[in-house]
């Protein structure tokens, strides 16, 4: 098979991983505001929410192993998770500060940059920061950026080198 004839091929899967993504931070907001279960919340998207427009953004095809894993993942190893986020914001900033949808971002990432290593860090952070710029502007984006990036590099020294990019003015 020629590269050409896989393109097209590759996009609709990395959409249906972007969507899954989508909406596996929506349900683990929904899972944060103590409404449901992780197995209940995958359980109504599955069944009630896919293709349709929640809060101006329509959820479609998703691959939904990867939201399933990523619902029932997070929440399985939320104190973990949150533990390596807070080491990666800048001095003074405490995960708790963060706004929810945004802590659950970071959640998301680190999650897939400590236990998806076959998708690339760089893939990871560029869709988390596409995931925060259709709920945020500039300054959250760039701190999903910054913190995700010193993650990686803590977590894939091998993929990326050793050394973190400091804390900084990226507001993490």
């Amino acid at each position: 098979m020629s590269a050409a004839a896989r393109r097209p091929d590759q996009g609709i899967h990395r959409d249906t991983r972007r969507q899954a993504r989508l909406a596996g931070v929506q349900a683990l907001y929904q899972v944060e505001l103590g409404h449901a279960t992780p197995d209940s919340v995958v359980m109504e998207f599955v069944e009630h929410r896919l293709d349709e427009e929640i809060d101006g953004l329509v959820i479609g095809k998703i691959d939904r192993t990867l939201f399933g894993e990523l619902v029932k993942g997070v929440n399985g190893r939320r104190t973990d998770l949150t533990d390596m986020v807070a080491g990666a914001l800048s001095t003074g900033w405490h995960v708790d500060r963060l706004e929810t949808l945004l802590r659950i971002i970071l959640l998301c990432g680190a999650y897939e940059l400590s236990d998806r290593p076959a998708i690339p860090a760089r893939a990871v952070i560029h869709e988390y920061v596409e995931l925060a710029k259709a709920f945020f502007d500039d300054r959250e984006p760039n701190l999903v950026n910054g913190v995700l990036d010193r993650l990686a590099h803590l977590l894939r020294p091998e993929e990326l080198g050793a050394n973190p990019a400091a804390p900084g003015d990226d507001g993490a």
